[in-house]
């Protein structure tokens, strides 16, 4: 290889990498804001004594991502894992929500305080 090939190749692969920096930002960016969007529901589920987790929703939402998936030419297997470990860590935010409200109201009962400082 040529250096002009090998300088010509270098700067490509630093403009893709610099494409995958700025998708991963994004991405980032969005995951962050599912999760302050999943909180919300956690709040309400625990406000209302629902369970953390919803498995019909999951389902449905599994074979949307799959689908989604499919017609972007990603694999529907790996949208599916990315999804079941999101849904994952959105189930054990639910369930932390869940005790943190039961152990509020407890304390609300016996004259406690609910929350924290950093929530007011």
């Amino acid at each position: 290889m040529s250096s002009e090939t090998d300088v010509s190749v270098r700067a490509e692969l630093n403009r893709l990498r610099e494409s995958i920096d700025n998708i991963d930002a994004a991405v980032v960016h969005m995951l962050a804001e599912r999760f302050k969007a999943t909180q919300q529901v956690g709040r309400l589920k625990a406000d209302h004594r629902l369970p953390p987790a919803d498995p019909a929703r999951e389902t449905r939402q599994i074979a949307r991502l799959r689908q989604l998936a499919q017609s972007a030419n990603l694999d529907p297997a790996f949208a599916e894992k990315l999804l079941t470990f999101i849904i994952a860590e959105v189930i054990r935010h639910h369930e932390r929500i869940a005790d943190e409200a039961e152990n509020g109201d407890a304390a609300d009962r016996t004259g406690g305080t609910r929350g924290t400082a950093a929530e007011a």
